[in-house]
C-alpha cells in the first residue's frame, strides 16, 4: 500500500472509531429521513450552535410540520418561530424553498443536485446534506467541520488552502454505501477537533471572522423586525416609519434605508410614512 493509500485508510479508521465511541447519535434530526425536516435542521445549524437548535427545531416543526404548512404560513408567523436563532434571512429563504417545492415539484423534494440548489438558500453544502441524510446518495460536499478535518489531517502547516484542494480527498474517502453516517461521523469529529485544537479552518482560503453583532447593521435590522413583530403579535397597528426610527434611536446606520431593504426583501410590509 502506497503512503497516500495508507494515510487515507488510517484517516477513515480514525473517523469511524471516534463516531462509534462519541457520535452525537441522539440529535433528533438524525432520526429522520424526511427531506423537509432535514432541510429545516440544516438551515438552522448554519452559524448557530447545536444546543440552541435542538429545541427550536422541534418547536418549528410542531408549528410547521410539512413544507405545505410552511409555504402557507405568513412571514410574521415564520419570523416569530425563528426568534432566537438570528440571521432572519435564513427563515425567509426556508419559507421560499418550501413554496418552490409545493409550486414547482408537486410537494416532493427533488433529488437532483441542480434542482435542490434551485431552492432559496440552498448551496452545495445544504444540497449535499439533503442528498446524503434524506436520500442516502453519496455526493461530495464541504461544510465548516468537514473543511477543518481534511485541512488538519492532510495539509500540515500549509495555509490559504482552497476547497478545490480538499474536494479530491473528500471524493476519495466518501463512503459510497453509507454516506449518511460517514458525514455525521465527519461532522462530529470536526467539532471534536475544534474543541481540542486551534481551529484548523483558519488555514483555509475561505476563512473569515464573523463580525460583532453589537452595534452592527444586522442588529439594527433585527431590532426593526422585533418591533414590527411585537406590534403584529399584540394585534396593534404596524409601526410607522417615524416610530421605527424613534425606536432605534441614535445609530451610525441608516434606519430608513434598512426599512426599505426589509420591505424589498419581503420581511415586512411598507410602513406608513407619517
Amino acid at each position: 500500500m502506497n503512503p497516500q493509500k495508507r494515510a487515507i485508510a488510517k484517516f477513515k479508521e480514525t473517523i469511524w472509531d471516534y463516531y462509534e465511541k462519541n457520535g452525537r447519535h441522539s440529535l433528533p434530526w438524525r432520526k429522520t429521513r424526511d427531506p423537509y425536516e432535514i432541510l429545516v435542521s440544516e438551515i438552522m445549524l448554519q452559524q448557530t450552535q447545536v444546543s440552541r437548535v435542538t429545541t427550536k427545531w422541534s418547536d418549528f416543526l410542531a408549528k410547521f410540520p410539512t413544507a405545505a404548512a410552511l409555504a402557507d404560513a405568513s412571514v410574521p408567523d415564520v419570523l416569530k418561530m425563528w426568534q432566537g436563532l438570528g440571521y432572519n434571512r435564513r427563515a425567509l429563504n426556508l419559507k421560499r424553498a418550501a413554496e418552490t417545492v409545493m409550486r414547482d415539484f408537486g410537494g416532493k423534494f427533488p433529488k437532483m443536485a441542480d434542482e435542490l440548489e434551485s431552492l432559496s438558500g440552498i448551496g452545495q453544502s445544504t444540497r449535499g446534506a439533503i442528498m446524503a441524510f434524506a436520500f442516502g446518495l453519496p455526493t461530495p460536499f464541504i461544510e465548516t467541520n468537514i473543511r477543518a478535518i481534511y485541512i488538519h489531517h492532510f495539509f500540515g502547516d500549509s495555509t490559504r488552502i482552497h476547497d478545490r484542494d480538499l474536494m479530491p480527498l473528500i471524493e476519495e474517502t466518501l463512503d459510497q454505501k453509507n454516506p449518511r453516517d460517514w458525514y455525521y461521523a465527519l461532522m462530529d469529529y470536526g467539532v471534536h477537533l475544534k474543541q481540542t485544537l486551534p481551529n484548523p479552518s483558519r488555514k483555509s482560503a475561505h476563512h473569515a471572522r464573523q463580525s460583532s453583532f453589537k452595534g452592527s447593521n444586522r442588529e439594527v435590522r433585527s431590532r426593526i423586525l422585533k418591533l414590527v413583530l411585537a406590534k403584529t403579535q399584540a394585534g396593534a397597528a404596524a409601526p410607522t416609519r417615524a416610530e421605527i426610527i424613534a425606536h432605534i434611536g441614535k445609530t451610525e446606520h441608516d434606519v430608513d434605508k434598512n426599512i426599505d431593504s426589509l420591505v424589498k426583501e419581503g420581511f415586512m410590509d411598507e410602513p406608513i410614512r407619517a
